[in-house]
C-alpha cells in the first residue's frame, strides 16, 4: 500500500492503484460501497451496485452541533491511539488524523437521507461504468470493480445501479482537491479507515483501544452501556461466515432432523389457517381485498431450516484451497475474506432459479422476500427457547408461532401505508393507526433509549397481531387436542405458559444493532402486544386500568 508519512516511511503510488488494492484485497471501501445485489427489474439477476459508504461514527443528520462534535473529539483520541500503536510520530499522527477527521466530516454532509431520496424518486439510478467516470472521475471505476468482482469480465457499458449520484459527483470532487494539494493525507485517511476495518483481528491494545470508542459514543449518544462481549464469541461468527458452506450442512444434519422439520412444519400449518380465518373478519377489508389476502397466504412458499443448496453432499465436502492459514491471525483472517469475497462472486454468476437465502442456517432471524413471495425460518429459530418437538405446545404457539405470524403480516404491509388499500375502510384504518401509535407512546422508556415511532409502527402493528393470532391457532389446538402438556416447576396454566414464552424470547438485552433497527426497543416488545391482548390480562388477573391492562386497545390484525 506503500506505506503513510505517519512513520516517515512513504512510497507516493497513485491513488487508484492503492484503493483498488483496499478494494479487492483488505474488503475496505473507504469512499463508497460496492457489492453484488439483485437487479431492481429482475431480482434474481446480479448487478454491481455502487452506495453511500458506511462510517464507523454514528452520526445522523439532524444532530446537535454539539454532540456532533464531541463524537468527533473522541473518534479523534481513538485514531491516534492508533497511529501511535502503529509507531507514528505522536506530533505527525495528530495531524494526519484531524484532517482523517475532516474528510470524513466533508463526506459525510455530502450524503443525502434515504426520505429525501425517496421523495424525490431517486433511490437509485442505472448507468454505466463509463458514464459513472464522467460524473466521478476521480475514480478508476472499471480497474477498481474489475479487481474487486474477479472472475466477473466488465466493460465500459457494464451497467451497474448507483444509489446516490450526487454524493458520488462531490466524492470525487474531493478526491481530486485533496490528490492536489494533500495526497500524502488522504493516503493517511485510507490507511487509518483500513486499520479500524481490521482492528477485530489485531492484538489486545487496538480491542480496548476499539472498546472505549464504543463506550464513549454510547454515552454521547445517550445509548445504554454494552456488556462485554467474550472473544470466542467473535471467533464463532467469523468460523461460520468464512467456512458457511461446510457448516450449514453439518449444522442441519446435527439440530434439525426430520422430527423437528414435521413438527414445525405443523406448527406453520396451524398459524397459517389462523392468519387465513382472521384475515375473513378484519372490519377494515372489504370482501375483495379479503379474497385477495387469503390467496397471497395460499400462494406463499415456505423454506424451512437451510436452502437447497446447504444441504448438498458436495458442499459439505467443499476443500477452501485459496485459504492459506498461518500463525498470524490477522493474514489468516484477510486470506478468508478474500476466499469469501471470490466463493459470493461466484455464487452470484451461476444460475440461481430458486430464492436466494439472506441468513446461514443458524441465524434466528425470519424474513419474508417481497420479491419471491417466500418467507424463510432458518434451523437456528426453530431451536430451544424458541420451539423444540418435545415442549408443551404452549411454548412453541406462544415463542415460534408469533415470530410466523409476524413474519406472515409483513406481506401485508403494503395495505397499511398511507393509500395503500384504496379499496379499505381508510377512516377506520386511520383510527387503528393513531390508536396503535397512542398505546405504544403511553409506556414509559427506560432511561438512555429511544426510538422513532414513525420507524417502528408497521414491526409495531405486526408484533401485536403475531401474538393475538398465534393465541387464536393456539386455542383452536386446545379445543382439538384434549389435555396439554405442562411445566412442572412452574405454577403456570397453559394459557399462562404461552404468554410466559412469548415474552421469554422478546426480552433480551440491548445491542449494537439496536439504533439501526425498525423493531421497538425490547421492552415495548413485550409489553405493547401483551397489553393489546384481553386474554393476557384475564389468565394473569391484571387490575383493570393497569399498565398491562389498559381500558382500551386497539386492534389492526
Amino acid at each position: 500500500l506503500g506505506g503513510w508519512r505517519i512513520s516517515g516511511k512513504w512510497t507516493s503510488l497513485n491513488f487508484n492503484r492503492t484503493l483498488r488494492l483496499l478494494m479487492s484485497q483488505y474488503g475496505h471501501f473507504p469512499f463508497f460501497r460496492a457489492y453484488l445485489g439483485p437487479h431492481p427489474a429482475s431480482p434474481h439477476t446480479p448487478v454491481i451496485q455502487i452506495d453511500q459508504p458506511e462510517f464507523d461514527v454514528p452520526l445522523k443528520q439532524d444532530q446537535e452541533q454539539k454532540i456532533y462534535a464531541q463524537i468527533f473529539r473522541e473518534y479523534l483520541t481513538y485514531l491516534n491511539q492508533l497511529g501511535t500503536l502503529l509507531g507514528g510520530d505522536p506530533s505527525k499522527v495528530q495531524e494526519h488524523s484531524s484532517l482523517s477527521i475532516s474528510i470524513t466530516s466533508r463526506l459525510f454532509q455530502f450524503l443525502r437521507p434515504l426520505e429525501q431520496r425517496r421523495a424525490q424518486g431517486k433511490l437509485f439510478q442505472m448507468v454505466t461504468i463509463d458514464q459513472l467516470k464522467e460524473m466521478a472521475p476521480a475514480i478508476d471505476w472499471l480497474s477498481c470493480l474489475q479487481a474487486t468482482f474477479t472472475p466477473m469480465s466488465l466493460s465500459p457499458s457494464q451497467s451497474l445501479v448507483v444509489h446516490d449520484v450526487e454524493y458520488l459527483k462531490n466524492m470525487s470532487q474531493l478526491v481530486e482537491e485533496m490528490l492536489l494539494k494533500q495526497r500524502d493525507f488522504l493516503q493517511s485517511h485510507m490507511i487509518l479507515g483500513l486499520v479500524v476495518t481490521l482492528s477485530p483481528a489485531l492484538d489486545s491494545q487496538f480491542q480496548e483501544a476499539r472498546r472505549k470508542l464504543s463506550q464513549k459514543l454510547r454515552e454521547l449518544t445517550e445509548q445504554p452501556p454494552m456488556p462485554a462481549r467474550p472473544r470466542w464469541m467473535k471467533c464463532v461468527e467469523e468460523t461460520g461466515t468464512f467456512f458457511e458452506p461446510t457448516l450449514a450442512a453439518l449444522f442441519v444434519r446435527e439440530a434439525f432432523g426430520p422430527s423437528t422439520r414435521s413438527a414445525a412444519m405443523k406448527l406453520f400449518t396451524a398459524i397459517r389457517d389462523a392468519l387465513i380465518t382472521r384475515l375473513r373478519n378484519l372490519p377494515w377489508m372489504n370482501e375483495e381485498t379479503q379474497n385477495m389476502a387469503q390467496d397471497k397466504v395460499a400462494q406463499l412458499q415456505v423454506e424451512m431450516g437451510a436452502s437447497e443448496w446447504a444441504l448438498k453432499p458436495e458442499l459439505a465436502r467443499q476443500e477452501y484451497n485459496d485459504i492459506q492459514l498461518g500463525s498470524s491471525f490477522l493474514q489468516s483472517v484477510l486470506s478468508c475474506v478474500r476466499s469469501l469475497r471470490a466463493r459470493i462472486v461466484q455464487s452470484f454468476l451461476q444460475p440461481h432459479p430458486q430464492h436466494r437465502w439472506k441468513v446461514s442456517p443458524w441465524d434466528v432471524n425470519a424474513y419474508y422476500s417481497v420479491s419471491d413471495h417466500v418467507v424463510v425460518f432458518p434451523a437456528g429459530l426453530l431451536q430451544p427457547p424458541f420451539f423444540h418437538p418435545g415442549y408443551p405446545r404452549a411454548v412453541n404457539f406462544g415463542a415460534a408461532g408469533s415470530i410466523m405470524v409476524h413474519e406472515l403480516l409483513h406481506i401485508f404491509y403494503q395495505l397499511l401505508l398511507p393509500g395503500g388499500c384504496l379499496a379499505c375502510d381508510n377512516h377506520a384504518l386511520q383510527e387503528a393507526h393513531l390508536c396503535l401509535k397512542r398505546h405504544y407512546a403511553a409506556f414509559p422508556l427506560p432511561s438512555r433509549t429511544s426510538f422513532n415511532d414513525s420507524l417502528t409502527f408497521l414491526e409495531n402493528a405486526a408484533d401485536v397481531g403475531g401474538l393475538a393470532i398465534a393465541l387464536q391457532a393456539y386455542s383452536k389446538r386446545l379445543l382439538r387436542h384434549h389435555g396439554e402438556t405442562v411445566l412442572p416447576s412452574l405454577d403456570l396454566s397453559p394459557q399462562q405458559i404461552f404468554f410466559r414464552s412469548y415474552a421469554q424470547v422478546m426480552c433480551r438485552k440491548p445491542s449494537p444493532q439496536d439504533s439501526h433497527d425498525t423493531h421497538s426497543p425490547p421492552h415495548l416488545r413485550v409489553h405493547g402486544p401483551l397489553s393489546s391482548t384481553p386474554a393476557f390480562a384475564r389468565y394473569f388477573r391484571c387490575a383493570r386500568g393497569a399498565l398491562l391492562n389498559p381500558s382500551s386497545r386497539c386492534q389492526l390484525w
